[in-house]
């Protein structure tokens, strides 16, 4: 008796460890993953002035992640195209003379498909609506219609609105008018969840390639999030989103929301701006404009790195002759866990952004 139990214990503890039962607990497992695929980075590089420069190469910049040098993969300037690096770059980050990153002559259909990916940039326009707008309404949504219309024609927009809630008032399209008809649709509310509806903004953003950018017209401090404005600046760097914010001096005069917005907008590559007038909000707009157009787009596929924890990242020029300039891009991320769904994937390939729960 006792034999024949020992018997049927060890055969159940075989089947109970046969690959047949570990993929079945495997498959019943939620599908979550870390996933470091391609690092975006959006850079500017400026004189000591504020002039951009332009007509660099991608022999030109050395990318460090956590001290591990980099090996860039995809190098675009402005809204044009990028193009795919010629895999020449050593373990020591400098590149040879001889790789100038000049675009091949041969492409192959995933470097086709990479190229029409990145070009232009995905603006996602956050629009204050709470009741901190009352005074000034009409000519701030002049002054971003102006900005919609001055964007290059490569660029995709998407116009929300934000007062307790997120209004997602116009998709991310190409199509002006369906924006602008979203800018003259608005109407000032409620108390203002900045913080909150960034954060959704940021999400949204999230599902789409190439380079990413919220702009944020806010006319006071945030009185009703329960985020804080920490949570929001790290997933932007982590996503790769740059933060450009656009306040009046109802933000200016409190000091934690000047220097919050400061923050935020430099960990990203974003900036801040302080508006004392109507006029100096089209300037706003006019300098975020000229940026986009400036930047340059320079990504990598991460080197082994075990860290999966917030990883730094270094961008600086090569060559002596180039150390006078400085340069303006996200100072690290967090890779993050994906939980793919049909649903995701279906949106990212096809450009939509999918329903929010």
């Amino acid at each position: 008796m006792t034999k024949n139990y020992f018997l049927v214990l060890v055969l159940v503890l075989t089947l109970c460890s046969s690959p047949a039962t570990r993929m079945v607990a495997q498959e019943s497992a939620p599908n979550i993953r870390v996933v470091v695929d391609m690092v975006q980075l959006s850079v500017a590089v400026t004189d000591n002035k504020g002039n951009y420069i332009t007509g660099l190469r991608p022999s030109d910049f050395a990318i460090v992640e956590d001290n591990i040098p980099q090996k860039l993969a995809t190098f675009g300037e402005g809204n044009e195209p990028a193009y795919r690096v010629a895999d020449t770059t050593p373990a020591d980050g400098k590149t040879p003379a001889s790789a100038s990153g000049q675009q091949s002559s041969q492409k192959s259909d995933e470097d086709q498909s990479l190229s029409s990916m990145v070009a232009g940039a995905n603006v996602f326009l956050l629009f204050d609506t709470s009741n901190y707008m009352y005074r000034g309404f009409v000519f701030a949504q002049d002054a971003i219609a102006d900005f919609v219309r001055s964007l290059e024609s490569a660029d995709k927009v998407a116009f929300y609105s934000y007062s307790r809630d997120l209004s997602r008032s116009a998709p991310l399209t190409p199509d002006r008018t369906k924006v602008l008809r979203g800018v003259r649709a608005t109407v000032a509310g409620d108390d203002a969840a900045l913080y909150n509806c960034l954060l959704l903004t940021i999400k949204d953003a999230a599902h789409f390639t190439g380079r990413k950018v919220v702009v944020v017209f806010s006319n006071g401090p945030d009185n009703s999030s329960m985020v804080p404005p920490e949570d929001v600046a790290e997933l932007a760097q982590s996503t790769g989103t740059a933060i450009y914010m656009i306040s009046t001096q109802l933000a200016k005069i409190e000091p934690v929301s000047t220097a919050v917005f400061e923050r935020m907008t430099a960990a990203t590559g974003g900036k801040a701006y302080f508006a004392k007038s109507w006029r100096d909000e089209q300037r706003a707009f006019a300098s975020i404009r000229d940026d986009l157009a400036h930047l340059y787009s320079l990504s990598y596929y991460p080197q082994v790195n075990p860290n999966r924890g917030w990883r730094g990242i270094t961008v600086k020029l090569v060559g002596e002759r180039l150390k006078k300039y400085h340069i303006r891009t996200r100072n690290g991320y967090r890779p993050q866990p994906q939980r793919f769904s049909t649903a995701t994937a279906t949106a990212a390939v096809s450009g939509e952004t999918p329903e929010q729960p």
